[in-house]
Parts: structure tokens; C-alpha cells; sequence
């Protein structure tokens, strides 16, 4: 007797670790981004028995971003920068969030059998209720539906192609773990469509801080971008914000974002030589010195490669298009398998 297609499905995602990532187009692609998602997931693209799926998160960049412009440069810039970096698309998967429709048709599905109280939750969500309650104005004041509800967005994203293991910064664990909940629950109703995926975080790099010492973010303008000439890059890490001990004082290397920044791009032995340096009063100017050589040497080589895929946006374009076919390859039929275990299926 035939397996059903749901459970042979399942068998295969699961012979083949299956790594998604994505990142939203709002803006210049920055150094967290890249130690954060970029990097680990183009490590894990070349392990042995592993699947990935690569996208531009566009459908997300509407949550908070109203200009066009911005949206369709920083589409170019970061699947340029994906590119740049290593990204073998012949074996990755990489496209354009919205070039699958099946994803927008999974996140309606998803919506449907989401339980508010679980999207209450969402830390986003949360912070932009508590913003309003402490300037006096009505707690969903501003808050449009995009941002309440896109951790259902973000499960159709990773639940449309099985992922086994999506590489997240720690503040992104509850959305992964609500992507779980999610599918478990479609599950539990309507029979085991779904890989219930992990997150993947690397302790040292979990969340990049930025200049200032909060989280890098464009939201708070303290990133440091990825493709900064040499220069700029240099005067940009010598802004990261410090304490005023001097040279031959002792440093803590806990909160210090410098410090942070440093061991993200750093091995084992060089985490540890700037621990003892630290100890032994090394002079802000110097470590910074020695973050900046660090993250040069490096990107310097990506920077080149970069800034000539950046001119050539038609094939780029090209790239995200097959990459598109590729995807929907995969989501299409399981999307007519997913429509017709909710019993959205032709009258025979």
C-alpha cells in the first residue's frame, strides 16, 4: 500500500537537513546581517546532505517601510551582496519573496487556524503596545495588521519548504518557535503536512550590537554597513562607542559591543588573545584598530566582486528568476497537496 503524499513528503524533507534564511529589504545590507544570517547559512549551503533555501524578504519590508524606492534598491543591494559572498546558486535555492505566490496563499491558511492570543505575544507587537500606553495614546494606535500578524508570514516562509534549520539571532527565537506552534497546530488538524522547524543561533553572534551598544539595527541607526570602503569602514568601527578607561587599565569584555563585534568575525584562539588583551589594559584605539583589520581582510575581496554585480542589476534579476522557477518547483504541488487536506479541492 502507497504512502500517502503528505508522509512521503515528510520522509524526504527529513533524509535532507533543509536551511532557510531570509532578510528584509529595507535598507543597506549591514554587519549584522552578515555575521547573523548571511554568513552561517552560506557555511551550512555547502555541508553535505543539506538543502538551502536562500530569500529576499520583501512582503516583510512593507511591515514598516512606505517608500518604493527604498525597497526595490535594497532588493538589489542585498541579493548582490548574497551573490558576493559565495552563494552557489546552482546548488541553493535563492529567490524573491514574492515571486511565490504559494507563500502568500499558505500565510492565509496558516492565519485561519493561528490563535490571537499567540500573536498578543509577539515581542514586536508587545513593544509597539507598550510605545503607545506610554505617550498616552490608544495601545494599537499606528499598529497596522502587517505587524501584528507577520509571524504567521514568517512560518508560511519556512513551513512552504519543510526547513529543518533556520539560522536566527536570539531576538528572532520566539518568532521561530510560533512558526512550531503554527505548524504543529495545522497539523494536529489536518494530518502531518509540516517539518516542525529549529533555530539555529550561534552564542557569539546571536545578536550583533551596533555602535551605540544596542542591538544593530536600522531602526536605531547605529549599524555599520557591509560594503563601506576601506576608509569609511575604518572610521565607522573607530565610532563604537566606549567607556573612558585609558591605556593599561583593565576591560571587561562583557557589554562591551566592541568586544561583541570583534568575536563575531574572530576564531576560538583570536577570542581568546583579546580577552587577555582586554585584561591586561589594552587601549581602545588599538583593539579598535585590530576590529577593523579583522573585518577587512575578511570582506575586502567580496567588497570588489560587490561593487561590480551592482551595476549589472539585469543579471541579477536573472538569478533571482531561476531561482524563483527552482522554488516553486517545490512549493506549487505542495501547495495543491496543503489545499486539499483543508478540502479546498475540485468537485468530483
Amino acid at each position: 500500500m502507497a504512502l500517502p503524499e503528505s508522509i512521503q513528503a515528510l520522509d524526504q524533507t527529513m533524509s535532507k537537513r533543509t536551511v532557510l534564511t531570509g532578510i528584509t529589504t529595507t535598507g543597506r545590507p549591514h554587519l549584522g546581517n552578515y555575521v547573523g544570517a548571511i554568513k552561517p547559512a552560506i557555511q551550512a549551503s555547502h555541508k553535505e546532505g543539506v538543502q538551502s533555501f536562500y530569500f529576499l524578504a520583501d512582503y516583510h519590508a512593507l511591515i514598516k517601510c512606505r517608500d518604493p524606492q527604498v525597497i526595490h534598491h535594497s532588493t538589489l543591494e542585498i541579493a548582490a551582496t548574497w551573490l558576493a559572498l559565495g552563494l552557489d546558486t546552482d546548488q541553493a535555492i535563492f529567490y524573491r519573496q514574492s515571486d511565490i505566490p504559494e507563500i502568500s496563499e499558505l500565510t492565509w491558511l496558516l492565519t485561519c487556524i493561528t490563535a490571537k492570543g499567540l500573536m498578543n505575544r509577539a515581542h514586536a507587537y508587545k513593544a509597539a503596545v507598550q510605545e503607545n500606553i506610554e505617550v498616552g495614546e490608544d495601545p494599537d494606535s499606528a499598529i497596522v495588521m502587517g505587524l501584528f500578524s507577520y509571524p504567521v508570514l514568517m512560518a508560511a516562509d519556512i513551513l512552504m519548504f519543510n526547513a529543518t534549520d533556520v539560522p536566527v539571532g536570539r531576538d528572532q527565537v520566539q518568532h521561530l518557535e510560533m512558526a512550531r506552534d503554527i505548524g504543529q497546530r495545522f497539523n494536529h488538524h489536518f494530518g502531518d503536512h509540516f517539518v516542525l522547524p529549529q533555530a539555529v543561533v550561534d552564542d557569539d553572534v546571536a545578536v550583533l550590537p551596533g555602535r551605540d551598544g544596542r542591538k544593530m539595527s536600522k531602526s536605531y541607526n547605529n549599524t555599520i554597513p557591509l560594503w563601506l570602503p576601506e576608509k569609511q569602514l575604518r572610521k565607522s568601527i573607530m565610532k563604537i562607542v566606549t567607556n573612558s578607561l585609558e591605556p593599561g587599565e583593565p576591560k571587561q569584555t562583557e557589554n562591551s559591543a566592541l568586544f561583541a563585534i570583534y568575536a563575531a568575525f574572530a576564531n576560538p584562539e583570536q577570542r581568546e588573545e583579546m580577552k587577555q588583551a582586554y585584561a591586561d589594559g589594552i587601549g581602545w584605539g588599538a583593539a579598535k584598530q585590530q576590529c577593523f583589520e579583522l573585518i577587512n581582510s575578511e570582506i575586502s575581496s567580496a567588497r570588489l566582486v560587490y561593487e561590480e554585480l551592482i551595476g549589472e542589476p539585469a543579471r541579477i534579476e536573472s538569478c533571482l528568476q531561476e531561482g524563483a522557477a527552482r522554488a516553486r518547483a517545490v512549493a506549487a504541488p505542495f501547495m495543491r497537496q496543503l489545499r486539499d487536506a483543508v478540502g479546498i479541492r475540485p468537485l468530483r
